[in-house]
């Protein structure tokens, strides 16, 4: 078990300034009670359903994760943020603040989306379930359920939220995934490519233990840098979205199904599930940096 005291260091920071869309790699960021700034700031709204499209709705929306987001420029903390240029497969592209954005977005999934700027109250996405054992604890299999997200996870839940209604977080605004996890799925099935893009999380962590060391930060608080502090709050359960091609990465059942013989464990009250990193909310806010030493409380 981890004890108190430097674990690593920051290998990498990523933002997703658009909901299921690859994000940006970053030297620093600067991190809010609200997570990273800029991060999941849009995401686009299926008009038919008014549910919130996401690559985990692989039938409607099968491409979301080849369409890439980032900022015209960085943004800042107390400042309006700036447009975000979304481009698509093919290489075109539209910003966030042109007239045409809703009709570009639109035209290539073959569905009317809207960019939008605040999750609905009742935020809900289709969550399509692979045709993979164990995957969910309430056993579907080969099917689309409608799945609460965000601040309308936890109303239905009966719990205090961890993120603010109107934002696009899956359930907390922080996530954290080591090296150490990375290595030791590689050394379980060296086939799959186990690279951090297909996790889609903000902090990647140089871990100094070998194997899934996060599964030991539970309840603990992680320090980063001279400033930024973070209480980790519950492992990060995985998807069909880890599974995903995207770039030159391959749809690869395997990398779930890795997760699901080797890590599989209790996610808070709901069951257990495949996870890989962690989820945490933000106790003390500032500047993250690569090469910012990372420690244990």
């Amino acid at each position: 078990m981890a004890t108190s005291g430097i674990v690593g260091s920051v290998k990498g920071l990523w933002r997703f300034p658009v909901k299921s869309m690859s994000g940006e790699r970053l030297d620093k960021a600067e991190l809010t009670e609200r997570g990273l700034v800029g991060d999941r700031a849009y995401a686009l709204s299926d008009t038919e359903t008014g549910k919130v499209a996401s690559a985990k709705s692989v039938r409607l929306f099968p491409n979301l994760l080849s369409c890439r987001a980032s900022f015209v420029e960085p943004p800042h903390l107390g400042r309006e943020l700036p447009p975000v240029r979304i481009t698509l497969p093919g290489g075109a592209s539209a910003t966030s603040d042109s007239s045409d954005i809703d009709r570009v977005l639109s035209a290539y999934f073959h569905r009317e989306v809207t960019l939008a700027r605040s999750a609905p109250d009742d935020f809900t996405i289709d969550q399509y379930h692979p045709d993979i054992e164990d995957v969910d604890p309430a056993g579907h299999r080969d099917t689309v359920i409608e799945q609460k997200l965000g601040s309308a996870f936890f109303d239905q839940a009966g719990l205090a939220s961890p993120v603010p209604v109107g934002a696009f977080f899956d359930l907390f605004p922080v996530s954290v995934l080591t090296t150490s996890t990375l290595d030791r799925l590689t050394e379980l099935r060296p086939q799959s490519r186990f690279d951090e893009r297909r996790f889609r999380m903000n902090v990647i962590v140089h871990a100094q233990e070998a194997g899934f060391v996060e599964n030991e930060w539970i309840g603990r608080d992680l320090t980063i840098g001279d400033s930024v502090r973070l209480r980790i709050a519950l492992p990060d359960p995985r998807c069909v979205m880890t599974t995903l091609d995207q770039g030159e990465l391959p749809n690869d059942t395997d990398v779930l199904r890795t997760l699901i013989r080797y890590n599989k464990i209790q996610v808070g009250h709901s069951g257990q599930f495949p996870c890989a990193g962690v989820y945490a909310v933000v106790a003390e806010m500032g500047t993250i940096r690569i090469g910012d030493r990372v420690a244990l409380t």
